[in-house]
């Protein structure tokens, strides 16, 4: 059963902590037929070598940010703004704009499809206290150790460095009570799609086959 036309869409936030899976919910919801716009995608997008983010990036924080291949090198820029909020707030002030106009952008071109849901993937969605802009919130959550243990084997991040990053955003105790709906992320891929169905039923329609 494919998804039916709806005069409204209603809008949900998708988010997680770092390495709990949200991405791949999102990848697994695009694959079932639900619209997702991602903001990590959104905001690559703004500061892309070319773009007017890129250039202003590169102006606020010198050209030690821009990688060997003339892209913005993300993780010295993340280290840059990692411990120093007047950076990060510079940064935010490039970035959050553009992304927030091109979302509203690709929201607008979903509802249009007829779609009845609608998903934005947003990673600091209760840190920034963003639960107001959405119908409902999902977080995508699983164990502290198992979210330690894959950042580690992901990024290559030394373990300490690797529970700063984590520390750095709230509990995931926090999230799951603040989430309408939690996705478990402690077992297979194929559980994790069990549960991302399930999620679309649980939001009141069939996912596409």
């Amino acid at each position: 059963m494919g998804w039916e036309l709806s005069e409204r869409m209603r809008w949900i936030g998708l988010t997680g902590g770092i390495a709990t899976g949200k991405s791949t919910v999102a990848r697994l919801l695009r694959a079932l037929g639900a619209p997702v716009v991602c903001a990590d995608e959104l905001s690559r997008a703004a500061v892309r070598r070319g773009a007017e983010g890129f250039e202003e990036t590169v102006a606020a924080f010198g050209p030690g940010v821009v990688g060997p291949d003339g892209e913005l090198d993300r993780r010295a820029l993340g280290a840059r703004v990692f411990s120093d909020p007047s950076a990060r707030a510079r940064l935010e002030a490039i970035i959050h704009p553009r992304v927030r106009a091109e979302q509203r952008r690709l929201r607008a071109e979903a509802e249009k499809s007829g779609a009845p849901i609608g998903f934005y993937d947003v990673p600091l969605l209760f840190e920034k206290n963003l639960e107001g802009d959405f119908d409902a919130t999902v977080a995508v959550l699983c164990s502290e150790a198992a979210q330690l243990e894959r950042l580690v084997a992901r990024d290559g991040w030394p373990i300490e460095e690797a529970k700063k990053r984590i520390a750095s955003q709230l509990p995931l105790a926090e999230k799951r009570r603040r989430a309408d709906h939690v996705i478990e992320n402690d077992g297979s891929l194929a559980d994790l799609e069990r549960a991302t169905r399930l999620l679309l039923a649980e939001l009141g329609r069939p996912a596409a086959k």
